[in-house]
């Protein structure tokens, strides 16, 4: 479908009217080297890993569709600006104490990320408390890898493996044994552990974005990076056995978006073919109407984006994808109609994984980026 075909731009008026619902008006902003995203609501200090995560992404994205748009709205040049400030922005704020007065532990002023990433949680301690969560590291290394991509700067692919080195050893246990094991959630100076229990997609995660991190480095003359690291995944990977998808729509979105860079490999064919399976079942029983205004739209639309990452992948032929996509695309009408009610804290989570779901570029292995700066392309792993 051609870019400048109506359909298209109403798409993409839509996702930058959810973008600037979280970062403002950015569109009118004239120096874009001068912004500050303004705070949002769900987070410490107005910032939260994850949303911010898919934020950097979804400008990535507007600056491959405004340069295949020709620049007809301005120079698309300004949304990598944006991408670099809302990085510069959570590495100062999420990268530092609570109280804002030093960097966390092991980091300095030339590896910002040497001792992680808080989460941005509200309260300091409790069951809801901040921290350091494994699957939202490795969201925002993924969101570095694609700037550096983006802009032909290996600074951020090498602020991700920064981040991943330091973070690393506190999510293991058993480390330098043959069968080691995760943990979910560490302490914000990553002393110990807060959650024991192993995060489902945390191995997964950990060997696609420390894989993407080190190909990337590899073509920056960075050298592998993280061999040892790779083969820890693997090996917790291999303790599990099969992976097993749960009934979860965010769960199984992700894993989509997550395998569709080792679909060439058998592991990856079979790991997507049961997440399609657990899907078609929950779409089948009609899982995405039931309880009304109590869903969590944010974790539908993480099967919206798993569903074009699917289609990016093996192509839209054939009667599943059209039968994914149909519904995919009631989802993502639901709650622009206003059926699903949000929680003011969960409105920054749930529209920038909204426009990641309306339009999924920067996420997709398979997207062409011949108009962007330097090579956005995808990494050979």
């Amino acid at each position: 479908m051609a870019l400048e075909s109506t359909e298209i731009k109403t798409k993409l008026e839509r996702f930058e009217s959810a973008m600037e619902k979280v970062y403002g008006n950015y569109r009118d902003v004239s120096d874009p080297s001068a912004w500050t995203p303004p705070p949002a609501p769900g987070g410490h200090r107005g910032r939260y890993l994850w949303t911010d995560a898919f934020g950097v992404v979804n400008f990535l994205t507007l600056y491959k569709m405004h340069s295949e748009l020709n620049a007809e709205n301005g120079y698309p040049e300004r949304y990598l600006t944006f991408a670099e400030r809302l990085v510069e922005t959570v590495h100062d704020i999420l990268g530092r104490t609570r109280d804002g007065t030093s960097r966390l532990p092991g980091a300095t002023d030339s590896e910002p990320l040497a001792g992680g990433l808080r989460i941005g949680k509200v309260h300091e301690t409790g069951s809801d408390g901040d921290g350091q969560y494994h699957h939202y590291l490795t969201q925002w290394m993924f969101a570095l890898n694609r700037l550096s991509m983006a802009t032909g700067n290996p600074t951020y692919n090498r602020q991700a493996y920064s981040l991943g080195k330091a973070i690393h050893p506190h999510f293991f246990v058993g480390i330098g044994t043959h069968n080691p094991r995760m943990v979910w959630k560490v302490a914000m100076d990553l002393s110990h552990t807060l959650v024991s229990s192993e995060g489902n997609l945390d191995p997964l995660d950990g060997f696609v974005t420390f894989s993407l991190v080190q190909a990337s480095a590899k073509k920056f003359g960075d050298g592998e990076v993280f061999e040892e690291e790779i083969s820890n995944y693997k090996k917790v990977s291999d303790r599990r056995g099969q992976h097993h998808p749960s009934p979860d729509f965010l769960d199984l979105g992700m894993t989509l978006v997550s395998v569709q860079w080792f679909y060439n490999e058998d592991w990856a064919v079979t790991l997507a073919s049961r997440c399609c399976n657990i899907l078609k079942s929950l779409f089948d029983e009609g899982y995405h109407l039931k309880f009304g205004s109590s869903r969590l739209a944010f974790r539908e639309f993480g099967a919206c984006l798993g569903v074009e990452c699917f289609r990016a992948t093996v192509g839209s032929d054939g009667e599943l994808y059209d039968y994914f996509k149909e519904i995919s695309d009631a989802m993502i009408d639901q709650y622009n109609d206003g059926n699903i009610e949000t929680p003011d804290d969960l409105k920054p989570i749930t529209r920038v994984m909204f426009a990641s779901a309306l339009i999924p570029g920067a996420e997709k292995k398979t997207v062409e980026r011949e108009n962007c700066k330097m090579f956005m392309e995808e990494n050979e792993v």
